[in-house]
């Protein structure tokens, strides 16, 4: 069973996204991982190079900076990166530049893989989520959280990516069919050095709005303000996947928060109600999940 990684990254070091952390984290599960490196204005390309492994195959792109509307263009860079994967590959595991697989989640990914091989009914494979946010200490619990994603896909069914990468589709536009792995993906694109965070604000939404719509709704600022968009968070109490910890213990800025104050809405109180007590998930899904 072979099995192909890929990722998308551009001007990384600038940003501080931990790509390099990303892909270690599920260099273990692949034979190849392909890297998509965009037109960087810093070192990205060197950095992602200096990785040391003869299973990362890297391509070089160019982002089409005029495609300022949904996030299009983040969709775009991972069909080029997903369209490099081997001819021969049975699996893909899809990771963006701010997330880390768990280790503890390795074994499950293999048996799930060998399980739904020959499954043609299962397009892919669904994962759980942590998000941090403001600090690796807090996990967003709210609903303006996805609580899963599809991160891992059969090859050589046409599956694209949807909207601005969140996920994935299959011609002509069919949510995949889905089978559930215990194996959670942490994503950290909500914890960041301030400034660096600051500078990611700036030009993260120029890949969604227009410069008028930035400049009206973007605070310009040094350093970005955690506290102005806290929602309902929980301590986080486990473990970091291993090839964070590094990033994890350097953390140089702090971020508080009285998790005891109940931030959520009426319709998050819903959510979580019909989640943990009846086993219901509410909401939109770009899945659909196999029983």
């Amino acid at each position: 069973m072979k099995v192909s990684g890929f990722t998308f990254i551009r001007n990384g070091i600038d940003y501080d996204y931990p790509i390099v952390e990303a892909i270690h984290s599920i260099l273990p599960l692949c034979d190849e991982v392909i890297v998509a490196v965009g037109n960087s204005n810093d070192e990205t390309l060197s950095l992602i190079q200096s990785i040391q492994s003869d299973r990362i195959r890297i391509i070089q792109t160019v982002w089409d900076d005029s495609l300022r509307e949904g996030g299009q263009v983040l969709a775009v860079e991972t069909d080029k990166a997903l369209a490099a994967v081997a001819s021969d590959s049975d699996w893909c595991i899809y990771i963006q530049g701010d997330e880390a697989l768990h280790e503890n989640g390795y074994n499950s990914i293999k048996q799930a893989m060998h399980e739904n091989l020959h499954r043609d009914e299962i397009d892919g494979l669904l994962l759980p989520y942590r998000h941090f946010y403001g600090s690796y200490d807090y996990v967003g619990t709210s609903s303006k959280w996805y609580r899963n994603e599809v991160r891992i896909i059969k090859p050589g069914r046409g599956v694209f990516s949807f909207r601005d990468a969140q996920g994935f589709r299959k011609p002509p536009n069919q949510k995949l069919r889905v089978a559930r792995v215990k194996a959670y993906m942490h994503h950290y694109g909500w914890v960041k050095e301030p400034a660096a965070m600051q500078r990611k604000q700036e030009n993260f939404h120029k890949m969604w709005h227009d410069d008028q719509w930035v400049s009206e709704n973007v605070i310009a600022s040094e350093s970005y303000d955690y506290g102005r968009d806290v929602s309902q968070l929980a301590r986080f109490k486990g473990t970091h996947p291993s090839a964070m910890l590094e990033r994890v213990n350097r953390q140089n800025w702090t971020f508080d928060t009285d998790i005891a104050v109940d931030r959520r809405t009426v319709k998050d109180r819903l959510k979580s109600f019909c989640h943990d007590r009846l086993g219901i998930e509410l909401g939109y899904k770009n899945y659909l999940a196999a029983r």
